[in-house]
């Protein structure tokens, strides 16, 4: 076998050292057929040379215009366009973003089309049919017009760059400077329509920010209202009332650097048919190649990483589970049968209805998260229908103290419903061999096999991923908010002992003898 080996390597390295001979080979042919040219005559060198001089000043031209009107060359990347294609449905978005991911950049370009009234051929959110009314801010003036001024206008230091943002130069009818703030400006005018038989009008952007306070942010009647960075609830509201007259929108770019803030909770733990949340990670920005993403986020202080890397708020030691997604994190898998399986469940109509599955390797005791479900308000027939199709409806069910609630509606206990609707529960409420039932037993027991490696979870089970990463405690306790998912895991580890294998269905031969075999 090594002498195969080695043969296979000496005939590789031949190949390659053919290969480069060939390459120098073609070089110097190459090199000698031009030295037999004739050379050039003069008039044929100030050819070549007006060429040259010609084709340098169609790529300064071609430069130039697009500084002047970057904003048609705009081109998002998925996660930045979902984030504008919800602005056709939501009054309040969020993206929720890593930094330098390019989340100012699409806030900045979608005020530009609104501004100017000149939307892409691929847009699909909002569009506004007449000149708006707009407000946009950030934590101070200084990050304002460092950040959204500098995307938006140009950069501020210099005036004559003033139109090569986003908003096109010929756009970009008169301004007002700030007092007390060098280079910043205190609002915009800007030419919206004027194309076909559209007739042009203006549009107006004001520059604010959250240090100048509520009272600053008030008067106005907006379109929309655009806060780069976390904004203090207050602001935030105030932007929400300077839109509700007119049906606009409140949109958000940020990266959650204030942990579980009143904002990120809002969209986070608070969900309404008026918002929406979209989180981008470095791995979704195509400008860096995975070796920088490697270096960049190795940067990062190791308390920080998720939040300016993935868009996860910052929550500290408040975590429950600080241990990095990419240690349990695993492909989708074929287990074999020989593997035991359990379901873990846990009840809600308000907040939502949560199932997970989990199977579990004996030999190695490793358990693998391999499915999630979750659903607000919805009925039993509609959980127990998506468990069915799952498959292997003789996989055991594990359920909380709560099933043995009797429904209002019906009298009947929420387990019994459930196991009416042929989902094959346990006997009794999830508890530990010892009869115990505590969420922080439960908890550790969860976080050992994690940092042992002997806890794994699929890696397309987006939201059981999103509950993991802001699962954590306030003043020592459990905050009970988007848990769902982590509760019926816990529910179904506390119950592993239960876990089965495959039924063995054996065929049975008719008796010998009998009518049957006549």
């Amino acid at each position: 076998m090594a002498r195969k080996q080695a043969i296979a390597a000496s005939a590789e390295r031949k190949a390659k050292a053919s290969a480069q001979k060939a390459k120098a080979d073609a070089r110097k042919a190459a090199q000698e057929q031009a030295a037999q040219l004739p050379p050039l005559t003069e008039e044929e060198q100030r050819e070549h040379a007006v060429k040259a001089y010609m084709l340098q000043r169609i790529e300064r031209e071609k430069e130039r215009r697009i500084s002047l009107n970057r904003l048609i060359a705009y081109s998002p990347y998925p996660k930045q366009r979902e984030f504008h294609e919800h602005g056709a449905v939501y009054r309040e978005r969020a993206l929720m973003a890593g930094n330098q991911l390019g989340k100012t950049t699409a806030g900045a370009a979608e005020c530009a089309m609104h501004l100017t009234g000149r939307y892409p051929p691929w847009w699909k959110g909002r569009v506004f049919d007449k000149p708006i009314r707009a407000v946009a801010g950030s934590e101070s003036a200084e990050l304002t017009r460092d950040g959204v001024q500098r995307l938006i206008v140009g950069n501020p230091r210099d005036e004559h760059a003033w139109g090569t943002g986003l908003l096109p130069k010929e756009c970009l009818a008169n301004w007002t400077r700030r007092n007390g703030v060098s280079d910043a400006l205190d609002g915009i005018l800007v030419t919206w329509g004027g194309g076909g038989d559209v007739q042009a009008s203006h549009s107006s952007l004001n520059f604010k920010s959250y240090d100048q306070g509520r009272g600053k942010w008030q008067a106005d009647t907006l379109d929309f209202a655009w806060l780069d960075e976390e904004a203090p609830l207050d602001i935030y509201s105030e932007a929400l009332t300077r839109v509700s007259s007119t049906g606009g929108m409140v949109f958000s770019t940020f990266t959650p650097l204030l942990g579980m803030s009143e904002v990120c909770r809002r969209f986070l733990l608070e969900p309404s048919p008026d918002r929406v949340l979209v989180n981008m990670t470095i791995d979704e920005a195509a400008h860096y190649t995975p070796e920088q993403r490697e270096k960049v986020v190795a940067g990062y202080p190791a308390h920080e990483r998720e939040a300016r890397a993935k868009g996860i708020p910052t929550l500290g030691s408040g975590r429950i589970f600080p241990v990095a997604e990419e240690e349990i994190s695993i492909p989708a898998r074929i287990f074999p049968k020989e593997f035991a399986r359990i379901r873990g469940i846990d009840f809600g109509y308000d907040h939502p209805f949560a199932a997970i599955e989990l199977v579990h390797d004996r030999e190695g005791d490793i358990i693998y998260v391999t499915r999630a479900f979750r659903q607000r308000e919805s009925t039993p027939i509609m959980h127990a229908a998506a468990i069915r199709a799952w498959g292997s409806e003789w996989v055991p069910c594990a359920w909380p103290h709560d099933g043995l609630v009797h429904d209002k509606g019906s009298g009947s206990e929420l387990a019994t419903q459930y196991r009416a609707q042929h989902l094959t529960m346990l006997r009794e409420r999830a508890t530990f061999p010892d009869g115990g039932s505590g969420v922080e037993a439960g908890l550790m027991a969860m976080l050992d096999r994690m940092q042992s490696g002997r806890f794994k979870v699929f890696a397309h089970l987006t939201e059981w991923f999103d509950e993991f990463r802001l699962y954590h405690r306030k003043d020592g306790k459990v905050v009970k908010e988007y848990d769902d998912l982590m509760s019926a895991t816990r529910y179904a580890l506390m119950m592993l002992r239960y876990a089965t294998t495959e039924p063995v269905r054996r065929h049975r031969s008719p008796p010998s003898g009998s009518w049957q075999a006549a």
